[in-house]
């Protein structure tokens, strides 16, 4: 696996990561999880250089971060870099834990001790603000995020789905080292602004769901396919009239791949890894095989006409949850 950084001054990881959300959370949520087979998967991806390592308090809630404990445990998390998420995590008012948003310093300073006992570290190497908050203003949410880093408890800090605004207002309270949002074939809303932004801050951008929440890689011709208990059945991109349309998405990123004696998924990851030195995509899968296709983005060498190609493909129908 090929290496870059998170931005000039950070630490190196493969240019291929891992999203490790799906393995608790959100995707196929009725098929049971074996977890000593997920720990394999980890394992697996950090012997192949896949070690940027993503996770959220809110995944499970808390499961992900829990499983990500176990399997760095045994001197495995000297080889990961390893981020996790704070701020879209709520309680109800018996105290159990619901999806929201909490951005207060208070929450924040709470929940990164919490983070690092579940996650079994005393410290991670990314701690991002996960959506933004809009009744607590990011610069205190931010300074909260800063506390962290001065405690020795996060390394360095990132925010997720943010407007320019919000990463310059953030900017002036601290150095922000990435930032994470939804980029792939027939996502680009980021591009426009966000992306050269942090080009030309020199800060990471960490794409996730850059395979098009699985779309691009081929493996869905109609709603049906999807497993049951997936929260991709409510979303606007997998209805059955959308998807019929979108194939030709699909369609067309095969016969690219095709052409190159690759897979999609591969091709798909090859164009995210061609927006940008510092741009780090976290597929994620449950795996081995899925997890050795991923890897295998990164020796995936697109053409200009390639490139050219994949740009020119349609905007899917559909927003990308409504």
């Amino acid at each position: 696996m090929r290496t870059t950084t998170l931005g000039p001054n950070g630490p190196e990881v493969g240019v291929i990561g891992l999203g490790c959300m799906g393995m608790s959370f959100s995707y196929d949520q009725a098929t049971p999880r074996d977890e000593a087979a997920l720990i394999s998967v980890i394992h697996q991806a950090l012997d192949l250089g896949v070690t940027l390592l993503d996770t959220a308090d809110v995944y499970g809630p808390y499961t992900n971060e829990q499983l990500l404990g176990r399997a760095l445990a045994g001197g495995h998390r000297e080889r990961t870099v390893l981020a996790t998420k704070v701020g879209a995590l709520t309680h109800d008012a018996q105290g159990k834990p619901v999806m929201g948003l909490n951005n207060r310093p208070e929450h924040i300073r709470r929940s990164i001790d919490e983070s690092l006992k579940r996650l079994g570290t005393d410290y991670v190497d990314l701690y991002y603000l996960h959506r933004v908050d809009p009744s607590v203003p990011i610069e205190d949410s931010v300074g909260a995020l800063a506390e962290t880093v001065a405690a020795g408890k996060a390394r360095a800090i990132g925010l997720s789905e943010v407007s320019v605004e919000q990463i310059q207002r953030a900017q002036s309270v601290h150095p922000i080292q990435a930032v994470q949002s939804e980029l792939s074939l027939w996502t680009r809303d980021w591009m426009r602004e966000v992306l050269p932004y942090c080009q030309e801050q020199d800060i990471a951008f960490v794409p996730y769901s850059p395979l098009g929440k699985g779309f691009l890689t081929g493996r869905f011709a109609s709603f049906d396919d999807l497993p049951q208990d997936d929260f991709r059945r409510g979303l606007a991109r997998f209805q059955q009239d959308a998807l019929r349309q979108n194939l030709a998405i699909a369609d067309r990123v095969k016969q690219i791949a095709e052409r190159l004696g690759a897979t999609p998924a591969q091709v798909a990851l090859a164009w995210v890894l061609e927006q940008g030195e510092y741009v780090v995509p976290i597929p994620g899968t449950k795996t081995p095989k899925y997890l050795l296709d991923n890897a295998g983005a990164a020796a995936v060498e697109l053409s200009a006409e390639d490139i050219a190609e994949l740009d020119a493909l349609p905007v899917p129908q559909g927003g990308r949850y409504y």
